[in-house]
């Protein structure tokens, strides 16, 4: 299983946390994009995470970096497309371009951006993957859709490794449109019989349609609450608690229902482990809880590589 992470913050903390992950050797930094870091906390500040991740392109050497994800209601698949390939260019070919259909409806409220039923929204995303990847695409034919269209001409700059990530809770929509045009897609972390389900009919849908399955890359990302010590853990739990306005108890108590990996001992490792038998490739620990303490990440990385 290869490991990332998933944070957010100032640049300061964006920076430090990325280049902590490069020398522990991890595979990727994600970042989340929205505009408000939750919909009931309007006073936080949340920046754009495409230009932190066009900074972190200059600013690293080998570490991947992964929009997860971007709302199609923010940005116009051409600027998607513009954006993502200077990123490729900046970074040398580590940029994967994450796009999803938006689910904070505060945010696209707050900033008057429009936020139609889910299944508009989902329209949209299936457009903007059709239409990104024959944007991306050496002599890319034309795409015309009711959201977006794209004039039959060959665009550049042509990337030289620019990825297409979907994410979402695996329904038919989502697996439809990752069998079609994704080269990775973030489940976002559940139980394992769960997430082996979602694997097989992705992969299913794929081979039905004439594309090799195994040319998709599956990852999860999930809260990164563990530690092989009962005390850390206590106090990461604590921390979040404290944040979130939820007891630590009730946290415990979702997480498990969930699926969630956490938990102190072997636990969190046991649970990712079984994530990877069921077809996850990759997992990013969200740790969105410790800004002003990136030392809790090493704790956190150990309980889950076990």
């Amino acid at each position: 299983m290869e490991f990332g992470i998933q944070t957010r913050g100032d640049w300061e903390y964006v920076l430090s946390t990325a280049r902590w992950a490069e020398d522990r050797g991890l595979a990727a930094i994600a970042l989340p994009d929205h505009y408000l870091q939750r919909g009931d906390e309007k006073e936080k500040p949340a920046w754009d995470h495409l230009v932190h991740l066009a900074a972190l392109a200059a600013e690293t050497t080998q570490i991947g970096l992964v929009s997860l994800v971007s709302p199609i209601g923010f940005r116009h698949p051409a600027v998607l497309y513009k954006m993502g390939v200077t990123l490729d260019e900046i970074s040398g070919g580590r940029f994967t371009l994450g796009v999803g259909a938006g689910w904070l409806e505060e945010e696209f409220e707050v900033y008057g951006l429009s936020f139609p039923e889910v299944k508009v929204r989902m329209e949209m995303l299936e457009e903007a993957m059709a239409y990104l990847r024959a944007a991306i695409t050496p002599e890319a034919i034309a795409f015309e859709g009711r959201h977006f269209q794209l004039a039959e001409f060959d665009p550049h700059p042509h990337p030289t490794n620019l990825r297409l990530m979907a994410g979402g809770a695996g329904k038919s929509k989502a697996r439809s449109i990752t069998a079609r045009y994704a080269d990775e897609y973030n489940l976002y972390a559940r139980e394992a019989g769960e997430y082996r389900e979602v694997v097989e009919k992705t992969r299913a849908e794929a081979k039905e349609i004439g594309r090799d399955p195994d040319e998709i890359f599956w990852s999860s990302a999930g809260p990164g609450i563990a530690a092989k010590k009962e005390r850390d853990y206590r106090r990461l739990l604590e921390k979040l608690s404290e944040l979130t306005g939820v007891g630590a108890d009730d946290i415990e108590e979702r997480y498990e229902e969930r699926g969630y990996p956490h938990g102190s001992g072997a636990k969190a490792a046991e649970m990712v482990a079984a994530l990877e038998d069921a077809g996850c490739q990759r997992y990013y620990p969200q740790v969105f809880v410790g800004e002003d303490d990136p030392s809790d990440f090493d704790l956190i990385l150990d309980a889950y590589q076990g």
